[in-house]
Formats: structure tokens, C-alpha cells, sequence
């Protein structure tokens, strides 16, 4: 089995956090109306997507559901349906765009499987591409994102217009 090495997340990991509160960062880009700040390339009834600022690799985005909640079972059928919608599209729109050879799309739920911010699901879907793990990232610590996410953003948005 090969592993997926992203030391340049350790930036995130160890920076500093938001301060608890009731309300998640997810919870605020949802109801906030600058999508290019926040890279949010479409918005759906149910939920939205957006690039993270945070990639694994070049176009990582995440759909996340406009309510907040933790676990899948939470979600009512018609947010599970616009969820896996959006995933779709931004799937069709990244193959687009990008041309990727493949795919990791996921869900963490909980702190112990990896989530980020647990208390809001979200679906990650991570472009990938044959060899895309190379000695700068393994070795120099350093992580090669072949372009801007507000130029990705700007083309995704355009993609997942049509």
C-alpha cells in the first residue's frame, strides 16, 4: 500500500484555531456572500461547494451541507440528496478542468477518523493524477500546487455553470 504524504498541512495542524463556538467556520462561509474570499465555486439549495484552503493536492474542494451537523444519519433526505448531487457536478467539473486521472472523494466523521472540523460534515473530493506524489512534497516539506485557487475557483465556478 502506498501512503499519501502531506507534510505541508503540518501548517494547519499546528497553526493557530478558531475559538469554540456554536457555530462553525463552515456554518459562516454558508451564510456569507463573499464567495471569492471564502472560494466558494457553486451553491445549491442544500449545501455548497468550496476549494480548500488547505489542499492534499491541486483542486482538493468540499461540498458541505448549509446545516450543521456531524454524522450523515443527521442529514435529512433531501440534504443527502443535494449533498451527493454537488458532488457529482464538482467531480464532472474538476475532470473538466483539471483531468485527472482518478479520484479520493470522503467523508471523515469524527475527530479519531481525521475530521477537521468535526462538528460539520463535509465531503472531501481530491483530484489525483498518476505520480502525483513527487520529492518536493516528501522530501524538501514543500507542496507544488500547480495553480491559484482563486484562478481554479474562477474556472470551476465556469464549469459548473454549463
Amino acid at each position: 500500500m502506498e501512503a499519501l504524504h502531506a507534510p505541508w498541512r503540518i501548517h494547519y495542524i499546528l497553526g493557530p484555531k478558531r475559538p469554540l463556538t456554536d457555530t462553525s467556520l463552515f456554518s459562516e462561509i454558508g451564510q456569507s456572500s463573499d464567495d471569492v474570499a471564502n472560494h466558494v465555486i457553486a451553491r445549491e439549495r442544500t449545501c455548497y461547494a468550496m476549494l480548500n484552503a488547505y489542499p492534499y493536492n491541486g483542486g482538493h474542494l468540499m461540498v458541505v451541507p448549509y446545516r450543521q451537523v456531524a454524522d450523515l444519519e443527521e442529514l435529512h433526505e433531501q440534504e443527502r440528496a443535494g449533498l451527493m448531487e454537488l458532488v457529482i457536478r464538482c467531480q464532472k467539473a474538476l475532470r473538466q478542468v483539471m483531468k485527472p486521472d482518478g479520484f479520493n472523494i470522503g467523508i471523515n466523521l469524527g475527530k479519531a477518523a481525521g475530521a477537521g472540523i468535526a462538528e460539520h460534515l463535509h465531503v472531501h473530493i481530491v483530484p489525483r493524477w498518476s505520480g502525483d506524489t513527487n520529492f518536493m512534497a516528501v522530501i524538501a516539506g514543500t507542496q507544488v500546487v500547480p495553480q491559484a485557487l482563486t484562478d481554479l475557483a474562477s474556472q470551476l465556478r465556469a464549469a459548473l455553470v454549463q
